[in-house]
């Protein structure tokens, strides 16, 4: 099932499964989604109360600093628990996959990088479909892509400098994943305690997505002016990144 207006306030969205109390990154992500729903934004799931869904856009209002024209760009695609080992993964990608086809779509992209990272969809999975590799970054990230007429999209040059002129860490985020705003709220109580100089900018806005000075699904993370990782931080690898 694909989440509309309609039912978006009744469905569980997956990642963080709730059916009576509120949970503040679940109710965020909701928002989110219902404010990009106009723009294309497609979040379809295992209807049931399980975690198996994919999320995609067209790449033109994704919030990521890529360019290129009429793709689809997948931010998402998780499957975890019982769901997993029954062909839902598949299901999930082929069905993205006739929906490109059936707008005219030149093909999909997602984020990938050299070196699998937590926290972005697997990339030897999607390469089962015919994904590839069709762009890079000087910090290992990479853009792969399954084309349908032999075009490609690119990183925008900005994503390619993965450096900014503040020394503080730095964090950008968006509220698009449910598990953002309690990695936010840890990391900022960490930093106070520590008394460690951080930034921490919310991109609310399409254009800052694309502006933005390195890879980014939905955070992104500097320190000492480069750019340390796409993943989402606890207290533990936030403490590796400020050692090194």
């Amino acid at each position: 099932m694909d989440l509309t207006q309609e039912n978006l306030a009744q469905e569980h969205l997956c990642c963080i499964i709730r059916s009576r109390k509120p949970h503040p990154g679940v109710e965020a992500k909701r928002q989110w989604i219902s404010e990009r729903l106009k723009d294309g934004h497609v979040f379809r799931k295992y209807d049931a109360k399980e975690c198996a869904f994919i999320e995609y856009a067209p790449l033109e209002t994704a919030w990521v600093p890529i360019v290129g024209e009429n793709y689809l760009y997948l931010y998402c695609l998780w499957v975890t628990g019982a769901p997993k080992g029954h062909g839902y993964g598949r299901a999930l990608m082929e069905s993205c996959i006739a929906d490109a086809r059936a707008q005219g779509r030149s093909g999909i992209c997602m984020l990938g990088a050299k070196k699998q990272k937590a926290w972005l969809s697997d990339q030897s999975f999607a390469k089962k479909f015919g994904f590839g590799t069709v762009d890079s970054t000087p910090g290992g990230y990479e853009l792969l892509a399954l084309s349908f007429d032999g075009t490609y999209p690119a990183f925008a040059p900005n994503a390619k400098k993965e450096r900014i002129e503040s020394e503080k860490l730095t964090v950008y985020y968006d509220l698009q994943c449910p598990f953002i705003l309690q990695k936010v709220d840890a990391i900022k109580r960490y930093c106070a305690e520590k008394s460690i100089p951080a930034d921490f900018f919310e991109v609310d806005t399409l254009g800052k997505a694309k502006a933005l000075p390195a890879p980014f699904n939905n955070w992104a993370v500097f320190y000492k002016g480069q750019m340390k990782t796409v993943n989402l931080l606890d207290v533990s690898a936030l403490e590796r990144i400020l050692r090194a």
